[in-house]
C-alpha cells in the first residue's frame, strides 16, 4: 500500500530524517518506534503532505505523492490523527465529525460513517451536542480518531494516540485501533508505549536519530533485548 525509499527531510541545516525507507502492506498495523526527536512525526507529517521532502520517494497505491498537497493526499484515502488531538474548540462533537468528512463527495454515505463512528465511540453518540472542549483527554483522542475515521481512510496514520491519557483509555485506545485494521483499514502507527504498539503490530521499525536501526514483526522486536534495553524497560 504505501512504499517509502530513502526519505530525507531537513530543517534548514539540520538532516532530520536521513534516507529512511520502509513499507506498508494492504491490512497491516505497522509501529514506527522511538524516542523523542527521533523523527517519528516528520516522517508521518511528511507522508500526509504537510512537509515536503528534500529528496526520496514516497508511493501509495503506486502512485507517487511525495509532491502532493494534504487535501489531496486524504482524498486519496490517507487520514492522519495528530499528536495532541487538535480537535475544534468550540464546536461540538458531532460539528468536529463533519470537519473529518468535510472533502467527501459521496454526502448520501455520511450517515453510514456516523455510525460507524458511533459504533467504535459510544461515548461520542452520548455526547455528540456537547461541546468538544469539554470532553476528557481520553474521550478527545477518540473524537480525533472519529474524525479522521469520517474521511472513510484506506490507511490511517495515528501519532502518539496515547499520550497523556489514563490506563484505561489507553487500553480502550489500542482495542480500538485493532478493531479499525480488522474491519479494513491499514495503520501506521507512531506511539512511545513501546509495549503497546509492539503488541498489536503485524511489524515494526526503530527509528533512532532519523535513520531506521532495526526492524521486524511486532513480537521479534518485543522479545529483541537492544529494544527492551532501550524501549521496554527491560
Amino acid at each position: 500500500m504505501l512504499d517509502v525509499q530513502d526519505l530525507v527531510v531537513n530543517y534548514g541545516a539540520i538532516q532530520a530524517i536521513k534516507k529512511v525507507s520502509f513499507t506498508i502492506h494492504t491490512g497491516e498495523i505497522v509501529t514506527l518506534i522511538g524516542a523523542n526527536g527521533a523523527g517519528k512525526s516528520t516522517i508521518l507529517h511528511t507522508i500526509s503532505g504537510i512537509i515536503r521532502p528534500t529528496s526520496g520517494k514516497i508511493t501509495y497505491r503506486n502512485h507517487p505523492i511525495q509532491r502532493e498537497a494534504a487535501p489531496k493526499i486524504v482524498r486519496e484515502g490517507i487520514s492522519q490523527v495528530p499528536e495532541g488531538r487538535h480537535i475544534f474548540p468550540g464546536l461540538s462533537v458531532q460539528e468536529n465529525l463533519q470537519m473529518g468528512a468535510f472533502i467527501r463527495k459521496d454526502r448520501q454515505n455520511l450517515a453510514q460513517a456516523y455510525a460507524e463512528v458511533y459504533h467504535y465511540f459510544p461515548v461520542l453518540k452520548q455526547r455528540c451536542h456537547q461541546d468538544a472542549a469539554t470532553l476528557s483527554g481520553g474521550e478527545q483522542q477518540m473524537l480525533a480518531m472519529g474524525r479522521a475515521l469520517m474521511s472513510h481512510p484506506q490507511l490511517m496514520l495515528l501519532d502518539e494516540p496515547s499520550m497523556g491519557l489514563a490506563p484505561i483509555f489507553i487500553n480502550e485506545i489500542f482495542e480500538i485501533i485493532r478493531a479499525i485494521n480488522a474491519a479494513g483499514t491499514t495503520v501506521l502507527l507512531i506511539e512511545q508505549n513501546a509495549n503497546k504498539a509492539l503488541a498489536i503490530a503485524d511489524r515494526g521499525y526503530v527509528l533512532a536519530a532519523g535513520q531506521i536501526k532495526l526492524q521486524g514483526t511486532g513480537q521479534d522486536l518485543l522479545a529483541n533485548q537492544a529494544v527492551q534495553r532501550a524501549y521496554l524497560g527491560g
